[in-house]
């Protein structure tokens, strides 16, 4: 499961990062940028941690995929169940619901 969950942080975080850029870009959006930045970064260096395949690499990889979904899913899930939600924002709450339980999942298998 180590394997799905490196790919799904390389994937969601350039997804993320590229998505904070194109917020700024089409509506000066400046908290989309910095989001998408920090979470971008966070989750793309979770994913390489992973593919080290170190024993401490792994455990620090998933714990900042954790902080990474988790603070995503904390920030899109709420605005969702508000409907207030543009088709990014249920994009984000999904794709961030699905990068939590593939962190749960790879550390219950650890």
């Amino acid at each position: 499961m180590i394997q799905a969950t490196e790919i799904y942080y390389i994937v969601f975080g350039i997804v993320t990062f590229l998505g904070g850029i194109i917020g700024y870009a089409k509506v000066k959006s400046t908290p989309s940028l910095v989001i998408g930045l920090v979470f971008g970064i966070t989750l793309v260096g979770a994913g390489i941690l992973l593919l080290c395949g170190q024993t401490n690499a792994v455990k620090i990889g998933l714990i900042l995929g954790l902080l990474g979904t988790a603070g995503l899913s904390g920030l899109f899930i709420p605005k969702v169940m508000m409907n207030r939600a543009a088709p990014h924002v249920i994009a984000m709450a999904v794709l961030s619901g699905i990068g939590l339980v593939l962190t749960l999942i790879a550390f219950a298998g650890k």
